[in-house]
C-alpha cells in the first residue's frame, strides 16, 4: 500500500469518466501506448471497471481467475467478476470515516483445505479478517494493536500466513488456529556480520515458492529481509531497494524489486542465493516523467507462450508517470506496452493465474484488465497497440 500523499491540487477526489452502469467497458481516463520492437507481444485493453468509489490500495485474483477482490481507501472491499467487471459481492461498504483497507490475499486451494473461497483483508487500524466471498461471512477477526498491516501473504500450502506494517515486525500465523506462532524482529550473528531486523514501515512480504522455510520482507529502510521462518531469524539481506507498496517478487530465484524512486534503479532484479544485482530494467521512453513505483509482479510462462515470463509494475510520477507497464522477460525485459494518462498513479498490480491478463488499480478509483497477446493476434472487441514508443 503506498503511504497517503500530501494533498496537491492534482489530489482532490478523481472524477470517474465512467459510472458505475458503464463498469466493464474499456476507456475511463487512460490510453494504451505500445513497446517495442524487440518483443513478439503487445497489450490489449480487455475490461475498466470503475465502481470503486475511492482509491483502491490492493487487487488479487482469486485462485481460479473468475474474480478480483479490491480494497479500498474508505474501507470498502468488493469482488468483481473477472470476466464481465460487475460487482459479484459486497463485502465491506466503504464509509468517509473509515481508514484503508490495505492489502488482501486469496487462501491457496490445495487438497488439505476444505473450505474453498477464503481470502484475509487486512487494514491500517490493524485488523486482519478471514472472509468467506460466496457468503460474505466474516469468519475471523483479530486486531494487531498498535500497528497499521500494510503487508500480507500466505504460505504455498495454505497452512500459514504472514502479516507486516507500520511497527517493523514481521508475524507469522498457523492458518488453522489464527494465532501468532513467531514474531520475527531480528537478524542473528554479532558484531559486523550481524544481519538485523527491519528499522521502518514493511510494505511488502513474499514466501519463496519452491522454499516453505523462507520469508522476504521489504519496505521503508532500504533492505530486503530473506527471512527462516523456523528460527523467526533473518538470515541475509540485500540492501538498496526502496518499497513502498506490494512491489517484491521471486521466481527461479530472482528476486525482483520494484522502487518508489525515479531513475535506472526503479525495477531491479537480484540473484536469490548472492544477494547480488542482475540487472536495472530500464524504461525505454525517456520522454515521458519517470514512474516511481508502487508495485511490481512476475508472471510465470510455465504453461503459456513457449515458456515466456513477464513482468507488471505500476506506479506514479508527474503528469505522464501515471501508468502500469509491461516487461517481456524472454526478450531481454523489452517493453511490451503500457496503460498511462491516468490523473493519479497505479498502487497494485495482479496477474491472472488462468490467462496471460493482469489488473491494475490505484489512485483514481479504477480497476483495470488488460491482456498480453502476440502482435497481430487481436481479439475482437480489444485494441491491439504493438508499434514502437521509442
Amino acid at each position: 500500500m503506498p503511504p497517503t500523499p500530501e494533498k496537491s491540487a492534482s489530489d482532490e477526489p478523481p472524477t470517474l469518466n465512467a459510472s458505475p452502469s458503464e463498469a466493464g467497458r474499456t476507456g475511463a481516463s487512460a490510453a494504451l501506448g505500445g513497446g517495442t520492437s524487440a518483443t513478439a507481444f503487445c497489450l490489449q485493453q480487455n475490461i475498466t471497471i470503475s465502481e470503486n468509489t475511492s482509491e483502491v490500495f490492493a487487487v488479487k485474483y482469486s485462485p481460479d481467475g473468475k474474480y478480483l477482490a479490491a480494497c479500498c481507501g474508505d474501507g470498502a472491499i468488493r469482488v468483481f467478476n473477472s470476466s464481465t467487471g460487475r460487482l459479484a459481492y459486497n463485502l465491506q461498504s466503504g464509509s468517509t470515516v473509515a481508514l484503508p483497507a490495505t492489502c488482501v490475499r486469496f487462501r491457496p486451494d490445495v487438497p488439505t483445505v476444505k473450505a474453498k473461497n477464503v481470502f484475509v483483508s487486512c487494514d491500517a487500524l490493524g485488523n486482519v479478517v478471514h472472509w468467506h466471498m460466496t457468503s460474505g461471512k466474516r469468519l475471523h477477526t483479530f486486531k494487531e494493536e498498535n500497528n497499521q498491516v500494510f503487508a500480507l501473504d500466505f504460505k504455498k500450502d495454505a497452512t500459514q500466513f504472514a502479516t507486516a506494517g507500520k511497527d517493523t515486525a514481521v508475524r507469522l500465523y498457523d492458518e488453522t488456529t489464527k494465532q501468532c506462532v513467531v514474531k520475527m524482529e531480528r537478524g542473528m550473528g554479532f558484531g559486523p556480520m550481524a544481519t538485523t531486523g527491519h528499522s521502518n514501515r514493511i510494505f511488502s512480504l513474499k514466501y519463496h515458492p519452491d522454499d516453505p522455510n523462507v520469508l522476504l520482507s521489504g519496505g521503508w529502510d532500504n533492505t530486503v529481509l530473506i527471512w527462516d521462518t523456523r528460527t523467526g531469524l533473518s538470515e541475509r539481506s540485500i540492501y538498496g531497494p526502496h518499497l513502498c507498496g506490494d512491489s517484491l517478487d521471486i521466481q527461479n530465484d530472482v528476486v525482483l524489486t520494484g522502487n518508489h524512486r525515479s531513475g535506472s534503479t526503479a525495477l531491479e532484479t537480484w540473484d536469490y542465493k548472492s544477494g547480488n544485482k542482475i540487472e536495472d530494467i530500464t524504461w525505454p521512453d525517456v520522454s515521458r516523467d519517470p514512474t516511481m513505483l508502487y508495485a511490481a509482479q512476475f508472471k510465470s510462462g510455465d504453461d503459456y507462450n513457449q515458456n515466456a515470463r513477464f513482468i507488471a509494475t505500476g506506479g506514479s510520477g508527474g503528469t505522464t508517470g501515471n501508468e502500469a507497464r509491461v516487461f517481456d522477460c524472454s526478450a531481454g525485459n523489452a517493453c511490451v506496452g503500457f496503460v498511462g494518462g491516468m490523473s493519479r498513479g497505479i498502487f497494485s498490480v495482479d496477474w491472472s493465474p488462468t490467462e496471460d491478463k493482469f489488473a491494475c488499480a490505484g489512485g483514481d478509483a479504477c480497476i483495470r484488465i488488460l491482456k498480453v497477446s502476440k502482435k497481430g493476434g487481436v481479439e475482437k472487441g480489444m485494441e491491439d497497440l504493438s508499434m514502437d514508443d521509442n
